[in-house]
């Protein structure tokens, strides 16, 4: 696990979009998008609620732990 992933983590539930943490961390979507993923697989939680597009992102009750 990579700080800049813990920090791409913080941001997204921050701006609770994808989108919105790509443009504030200056990355493109699929970018953190992979990166999220990844660190869900490493950790075998889903941390992440993803909704339709342009909906914001929610936690799941392991993703409000891991955040804190």
């Amino acid at each position: 696990m990579e700080l800049r992933v813990l920090e791409y983590f913080l941001a997204v539930t921050q701006e609770q979009s994808i989108s919105a943490a790509a443009e504030y961390l200056n990355l493109t979507q699929p970018t953190i998008s992979r990166q999220l993923k990844d660190l869900e697989e490493e950790l075998g939680k889903q941390l992440l609620v993803r909704g339709k597009r342009n909906h914001k992102i929610g936690l799941t009750e392991e993703g409000r732990l891991f955040r804190k």
